[in-house]
């Protein structure tokens, strides 16, 4: 009979925590590390990509709850496809040049100079999307010089933060808050406000959630909750 109890008292009352699986740009891995391990109700679950590789592995199927991109994009087109629920854009960001701290580069105007070696995002990425359209505003001689000089494309922003901090190139096109998190081992050349493309983060929360209301709530926290504060503590700006 002690034996039937302890073996009761084992499988009653606290059952685990259910799991929340985030599915998070890789721009968003301080913030959303740090707040996954303050959520309350669910183990977070999380999954740092490229916003584009994310997008596709939902659209494949994988088993997730929330999808929290570096754009307004891919959350608006997988809407559109029934593949999640109705974005919110839930942060702001800004784009930085970062170089090595003795590196060649101490202007935006370096970056023309010929033999500058450059790094920037894919195309398909949000900080790719998000570079030509600020190069866009330049005058086309200037940009033509600077594209010149881009040595690699890389799938996701901590990759071309790698090139960077390893010595690999000589600048590179990043967020804000990523230079933050490298801060003693590069310099941060600032992009002209006239230049700055409008950098909004949305998430969502995924339409074959096993636990909406968790997902759900776990939005509410980035718009308002701890989610939010660590998100300012980590360099991004609130949404509009």
């Amino acid at each position: 009979m002690i034996a039937f109890a302890l073996a009761l008292a084992g499988c009653g009352g606290g059952g685990s925590e259910p799991t929340l699986t985030v599915l998070g740009a890789s721009s968003l891995t301080e913030a959303l590390g740090r707040y996954g391990e303050s959520f309350a109700g669910a183990q977070v679950r999380n999954s740092f990509a490229g916003s584009d590789e994310l997008a596709a592995q939902i659209k494949q199927g994988a088993k997730a709850d929330v999808f929290a991109s570096a754009d307004t994009e891919y959350p608006a087109e997988l809407h559109r496809e029934g593949l999640v629920e109705k974005p919110v854009v839930f942060a702001r960001n800004r784009l930085v040049i970062v170089t090595p701290k003795d590196g060649p580069v101490a202007s935006l105007a370096d970056l023309a100079r010929p033999g500058t070696k450059i790094v920037i995002g894919d195309p398909s990425v949000p900080v790719g999307a998000y570079t030509r359209e600020a190069l866009a505003h330049l005058p086309a001689a200037q940009r033509k010089a600077i594209l010149a000089n881009v040595r690699s494309e890389e799938p996701e922003v901590t990759a071309v933060l790698a090139k960077v901090t390893s010595g690999a190139a000589d600048a590179g096109f990043v967020y804000v808050t990523d230079a933050k998190t490298v801060a003693g081992q590069v310099r941060t050349v600032p992009v002209p406000p006239k230049l700055q493309p409008d950098v909004a983060y949305a998430a969502a929360v995924v339409s074959s959630s096993g636990d909406r209301e968790a997902a759900q709530r776990y939005l509410r926290g980035l718009l308002h909750g701890e989610g939010a504060a660590d998100l300012r503590e980590a360099g991004f700006l609130p949404p509009p």
